[in-house]
């Protein structure tokens, strides 16, 4: 695309890019995927948590991330029953009222509710619906090879909504711009916990949620732009607490609710959105770019209540978690009606008892608006350890 879909941050002093980042993640009309598809280009729209966006970025699609939005699902509703997650209706709701047009759709199976999903989608929309098969078992000696396979599945499905080859060529390019987004994102996890009076919660989280919105190109640029003036800021540290938040994998905190952490805390790392930064290292670019991507996601990746990897053990995954980010005390939060997240939850707590860790349990929705009693919660919890 010629011309960028998000320009209202490009000229303006940090503080007034960052709120712009902030309203556009706030923003439920997506506005951004618009002016993409009135410059001809289209959308391949995935669901939580991790999606190898750069099959869809090589056949010049941009890559949207389905993680529900600030709205009521007054024409989802009718779609699904009563006991489910709020981000699965919100995602359909955005698509059924015209809010986001798609040529592509994906959901992965990580819950009942989601491995539904894509029929359902599938019978209100004529572009294709698709579910991508991440490995039950990773720890198969097969996982990686089957992976590929699937990625290459998804690569042709992806190239008859575009009418071209994805060429292994236009898939280390991809990649290249990938491994660079995700080498940004570490760099603003590492302000977050060697820095973190110098960013807000909530600015880092729509630095990270925009990429979800706009081609990675851009968001590079954006981030290589922004992070150099936050690490010169002129800010002091102040006597807060170090946590962790724990339970955002899939659906995500009111912009709100990180808001409302960051005025008691300093948040120094958490899961929010963590299928963007789900590869830890740079993806190979020699040879097969599909392999390549298989093994990263296998061999070089985070953790979620959604992967079963033996390796990954959640719970000490959480405690090496807590030790590099030197956090105090771990916010262990859920989304309501979330089976894998409320599931987690118990071994989390379980695992912090044994070791004597404090923790904050709790559950969130996307559409949540009353915040009061949570951060009167919140911050007795807190205060008590400042004062004990």
């Amino acid at each position: 695309m010629n011309n960028p879909v998000f320009h209202e941050w490009r000229d303006k002093t940090l503080d007034d890019a960052l709120t712009e980042c902030r309203d556009l993640v706030e923003d439920p009309g997506f506005p951004t995927v618009k002016r993409w598809r009135e410059q001809g280009g289209k959308v391949a729209g995935h669901f939580q948590v991790y999606f190898p966006e750069e099959l869809a970025h090589a056949a010049g699609m941009l890559p949207v991330k389905m993680r529900g939005a600030p709205t009521e699902p007054t024409h989802a509703d009718s779609h699904f029953g009563s006991y489910l997650c709020s981000i699965i209706k919100t995602s359909l709701e955005v698509a059924v009222s015209g809010k986001l047009e798609l040529d592509l759709f994906v959901s992965h199976p990580i819950c009942d509710a989601a491995r539904n999903l894509a029929a359902i989608w599938g019978r209100n929309f004529d572009y294709p619906c698709q579910i991508l098969y991440l490995p039950q078992n990773p720890n198969s000696a097969h996982s990686v090879t089957y992976l590929r396979d699937e990625y290459n599945r998804m690569k042709r499905t992806i190239e008859g909504v575009v009418g071209g080859e994805v060429t292994d060529d236009a898939l280390r390019a991809s990649v290249a711009v990938f491994n660079e987004n995700r080498r940004l994102m570490r760099e603003l996890y590492d302000i977050k916990r060697e820095t973190p009076w110098l960013v807000s919660a909530e600015d880092a989280y729509a630095l990270v949620s925009i990429g979800g919105m706009i081609p990675r190109e851009e968001h590079n640029e954006l981030l290589s732009t922004l992070l150099p003036q936050i690490k010169n800021r002129s800010g002091r540290q102040e006597d807060r607490i170090r946590i962790v938040f724990e339970g955002a994998f899939c659906e995500q905190p009111p912009l709100d609710l990180v808001r409302m952490l960051g005025r008691s805390c300093y948040v120094v790392d958490d899961d929010f959105l963590i299928g963007m930064r789900w590869i830890l290292e740079d993806v190979p670019i020699e040879g097969d770019p599909v392999f390549n991507l298989a093994e990263s996601y296998i061999e070089r990746s985070s953790y979620s209540p959604v992967q079963h990897d033996l390796r990954k053990r959640k719970e000490d995954m959480l405690l090496n978690r807590i030790k590099v980010a030197r956090a105090e005390a771990v916010i262990v939060a859920a989304a309501k009606m979330c089976e894998p997240g409320l599931e987690e939850q118990v071994a989390y707590t379980h695992t912090l008892d044994e070791t004597n860790f404090p923790y904050f349990v709790s559950e969130f929705e996307e559409n949540m608006t009353s915040f009061e009693h949570l951060e009167l919660q919140v911050e007795t919890f807190l205060e008590n350890l400042l004062f004990a």
